[in-house]
């Protein structure tokens, strides 16, 4: 059966999911009484309640004998890594654009990494429904944005699809006709992206994607560059500098037929498909047979931009939650996170039982914590710093600097202006929008963006749009300020108490609720002023025997701060940390010892 091998790339919530949803319906891979899930590839339970594809997957479906696999790739820019390795083993892509929003951040960046690999895109701008839709300035902009990224004549003439996803649709022309549903796309693919090419020799294939299953072990999906493999076949998997990494057999050949996972006794060159049997295979090896030399090429990924430190739970209300609390199990999980994904660094920070996690950025990192205290791991975690660089030539800091997009309405650009450039950010551009809105475009340091997505929510009432992407390192821009406000600290161990928090209401906003458990140096509140404040927050009501007119106040307490995991990590200090649990997040100072907090501050002073 002929082959065809497409990415569908694009920004973050532009339709790359409910596109495949749909494709794979008009396809035939559903039967009609068939009950299917919304957007069936996003299957981790965190992209389903984030509405967000964290991991790349691939499938397939049939179109006039024709097998088109596809891959849907993540549109977060923390999670590129991912979208980097996958156009490595495809001969198309689908550039997908929102009808009313038109190319963002994100789309630049998928854009360029394939236009630079040769792959000559399909444009398919998509929400053609919305009533906002601009649809011709749309596609005059993807244009502009693929002659700014050097796109070779052939590329820059690129065929133009307009629909829906939703809907189930796609045309010629903006108004239709939508009864053809996606026969355009399915034969603009056919037309458009050649048939994967195929080199001589033995059998080699590229990891790409990797995954555990509790059943065949260690599975890589990978496209085969030449050759064919057989089940049981022997083969070797060599490192990308070509060193061998160990020899074993194919145990299981999985090919993808539409969302499930088929076995296969003998796949050939150009196929998409998962192998099972080699624990040691991983991303960005190849998997070749015993005769095979040369390892193939594998694609460089963008470094980190930020870490956090991840420790033991040392707190006293440690292992009441969760099951998972040594350092030697951390240690493992994390290790077999970045064997997963080439985006992340684990390093062990000296001398000590903590591990350096390096990534993309915090949503990248916040997903990491989350997913592992759902799986019972208790843990602490630092405030993200920065992952700094030094310039050989001349000995200067560079700091990363990161494109950053926000569309606003007109009335709150000022307030964005003015906040953006408190944390060092430039200005490099502002145009209109439509619908009295404006873009600006900055240019800023990561360090200043940590922590004001929820700041802008609230400055622009929730109708500012922030995209964020890797733009350079440059020389360092120079201190920020960091939060004014000090804490409220717990002096003791117990359970909150209503009378107590009440009392203390006038020190500063509660993170905590009466009943709860708190422990000495744990945070329980924002304090109003800038320095640190212990309090008693388990202190009750003097009980007498006299009753009184004045002794019979009603506890109303104020709703506490809520704290989100993101929010959490970008609010603490950076003598703070945030303790996960499958249950909580709790707020703490490093050293929950008054005394050793105070002889680490003399000793701060004594530095600067």
């Amino acid at each position: 059966m002929a082959l065809r091998n497409i990415a569908i790339i694009a920004h973050v919530d532009h339709g790359k999911t409910t596109l495949v949803d749909r494709l794979l319906q008009q396809s035939g891979a559903f039967r009609e009484n068939q009950r299917v899930a919304e957007r069936v590839m996003d299957s981790n339970d965190l992209e389903r309640e984030r509405g967000i594809t964290i991991l790349a997957k691939a499938t397939s479906v049939v179109w006039n004998d024709v097998r088109i696999n596809i891959v849907d790739t993540p549109g977060h820019a923390d999670f590129g890594g991912e979208v980097e390795r996958i156009l490595s083993m495809v001969d198309g892509a689908l550039v997908l654009v929102d009808a009313a929003e038109g190319p963002l951040p994100q789309t630049k960046f998928v854009v360029s990494k394939a236009l630079r690999m040769g792959l000559k895109p399909i444009v398919v701008i998509n929400k053609v429904d919305r009533p906002d839709a601009r649809p011709v300035e749309v596609v005059n902009e993807v244009f502009d944005l693929f002659a700014a990224l050097d796109a070779s004549d052939e590329q820059l003439d690129f065929p133009i699809l307009y629909g829906s996803a939703k809907q189930g649709w796609m045309a010629a022309t903006p108004e239709g006709p939508k009864d053809d549903g996606m026969k355009p796309l399915f034969e603009l693919v056919l037309r458009h992206v050649k048939a994967p090419t195929v080199e001589d020799g033995p059998f080699r294939m590229l990891g790409t994607i990797l995954e555990a299953n509790a059943y065949l072990g260690r599975l890589v999906t990978g496209r085969i560059f030449s050759g064919k493999v057989r089940a049981n076949q022997a083969v070797k998997v060599l490192g990308r500098d070509g060193k061998l990494i160990e020899n074993g057999r194919v145990s299981k050949i999985l090919a993808f037929r539409g969302i499930e996972r088929t076995p296969i006794d003998e796949a050939e060159a150009g196929d998409i498909v998962a192998i099972a049997g080699l624990p040691k295979f991983n991303v960005a090896d190849t998997v070749a047979a015993p005769e095979a030399a040369e390892p193939l090429q594998a694609q460089p990924i963008d470094p980190p931009t930020l870490s956090m430190t991840f420790l033991v739970n040392d707190s006293p209300l440690a292992g009441t939650e969760g099951d998972k609390v040594q350092s030697r199990v951390i240690r493992e999980r994390l290790l077999r996170e970045a064997e997963g994904n080439v985006a992340l660094r684990v390093d062990s920070a000296p001398n000590s039982d903590a591990y350096v996690v390096s990534g993309r950025g915090e949503l990248q990192l916040a997903i990491l914590i989350e997913t592992m205290r759902r799986e019972g791991f208790e843990l602490s975690v630092s405030r993200p710093k920065v992952v700094m660089k030094t310039d050989e030539a001349t000995g200067q800091m560079l700091e990363p600097i990161e494109e950053v997009v926000v569309d606003v309405d007109e009335e709150h650009s000022g307030v964005v202006i003015d906040k953006l450039s408190q944390r060092r950010a430039e200005m490099v551009e502002m145009k209109p929008s439509g619908g009295n809105r404006v873009r600006l475009v900055f240019r800023a340091p990561t360090r200043g963006l940590i922590g004001y997505q929820g700041e802008l929510l609230t400055d622009t009432r929730g109708t500012a749009i922030m995209n964020r992407l890797f733009h350079a390192y440059a020389p360092y821009k120079g201190e920020i300020a960091g939060r004014r406000n000090g804490v409220l600290i717990s002096n003791d161990e117990g359970e909150a108490v209503a009378y107590a928090m009440w009392k203390l209401e006038d020190r500063g906003p509660m993170m905590i609720e009466p009943g709860w458990k708190v422990y000495r140096g744990m945070i329980i509140g924002e304090h109003t002023r800038d320095n640190d404040l212990e309090v008693n927050v388990l202190k009750g009501k003097q009980l007498t025997n006299i009753r009184a007119a004045g002794k019979d106040e009603a506890v109303r307490l104020t709703p506490p701060i809520r704290m989100t995991l993101e929010k959490a990590l970008a609010w603490i200090a950076d003598d703070e940390l945030v303790e996960v649990t499958p249950k909580s997040i709790r707020l703490r100072k490093t050293l929950l010892d008054p005394h050793e907090r105070k002889r680490a501050d003399r000793a701060r002073a004594e530095v600067a």
